[in-house]
C-alpha cells in the first residue's frame, strides 16, 4: 500500500510493507533530487523500484529503531544503492540479534550501521533536514526525526496509540516521558508520520490519544 504527498519541493511517500505493514518513508527534494529512506522494513524490491522511479539519490538510510519489521529489507536495499545507514547506537545490537529476528519471522542479516546518531544532530539531504530526537521507551535507541512541520515517530507514537514496551529493552515509564517531554512540546500542527498506521498531528494526539490523556 502506498500514500503519496507532494508539498512544494518535497516528496513524501509512505510504503506500508510486509506482514506487519510497517511504514517505510521516502522523503526527498524535487529540486536537488536528494533524500532519505526511513525504516526499510520489508519488500526491498518495492522500495528500490520507487526510488528508481522518483530518480533521486539516497543520502542516508535512517532507522528509527532496531526491530526487524523496520530493518528487514536493510541489507538488500543497502547492497543495491550503497547509501550509508544511520541509527542510534543503543539499538545496534538488535541488528545482530538472531532470536529477535526469528521471533518476528525475519531472516537474520548482520548489518553494521555507518553512522551512530545522537540526540539533537541534524541529517541533511540537499535543503531538507531531519533533526534527531532521542525517544527511548519502545527501544533504548528509539528516535524520532523532526523535519519542517512534520515528525517521523517510528514506534514511539502512533495515531491514537503508543509503542509497545513488552519486548526486551522496552520501558513504559521511559516511553511516556519521551512522548510528553520530547514530542508533545512540538506545535499542535506538526504532522505525525508513525511507524505503523495512518498519520496524525501532535494536537490531535495531545487531545484525543487515550494513552496520553488518561482515558485508556
Amino acid at each position: 500500500m502506498r500514500w503519496d504527498v507532494r508539498i512544494a519541493i518535497m516528496i513524501l511517500e509512505t510504503l506500508a510493507l510486509g506482514d506487519y505493514q510497517a511504514n517505510c518513508y521516502i522523503y526527498a527534494s524535487e529540486i536537488t533530487r536528494k533524500g532519505f529512506i526511513i525504516d526499510p522494513g520489508d519488500e526491498a524490491d518495492v522500495i528500490l523500484s520507487r526510488v528508481k522511479e522518483l530518480g533521486f539519490s539516497v543520502v542516508f538510510i535512517i532507522l528509527t529503531h532496531g526491530h526487524p519489521d523496520h530493518t528487514g529489507a536493510l541489507k538488500l536495499v543497502r547492497e543495491a544503492i550503497n547509501s550509508p545507514i544511520a541509527m542510534h547506537g543503543a539499538d545496534v545490537a538488535m541488528l545482530k540479534d538472531k532470536f529477535l529476528h526469528s521471533l518476528l519471522g525475519y531472516r537474520h542479516s548482520d548489518v553494521t550501521p555507518d553512522r551512530l546518531l545522537v540526540d539533537g544532530e541534524t541529517l541533511k539531504a540537499g535543503e531538507l533536514g531531519l533533526r534527531v530526537i532521542h525517544t527511548p521507551g519502545h527501544t533504548p535507541g528509539g528516535i524520532c526525526l523532526l523535519g519542517d512541520g512534520l515528525v517521523f515517530t517510528g514506534d514511539t507514537l502512533f495515531n491514537m496509540g503508543i509503542g509497545r514496551t513488552d519486548f526486551p529493552g522496552g520501558d513504559t515509564q521511559v516511553l511516556m516521558a519521551s512522548i510528553h517531554d520530547r514530542l508533545l512540546s512540538l506545535p499542535d500542527e506538526t504532522v505525525v508520520y508513525p511507524g505503523h498506521g495512518p498519520s496524525s498531528t501532535i494536537g490531535d494526539e495531545r487531545r484525543d490519544n487515550p494513552f496520553l490523556n488518561g482515558r485508556f
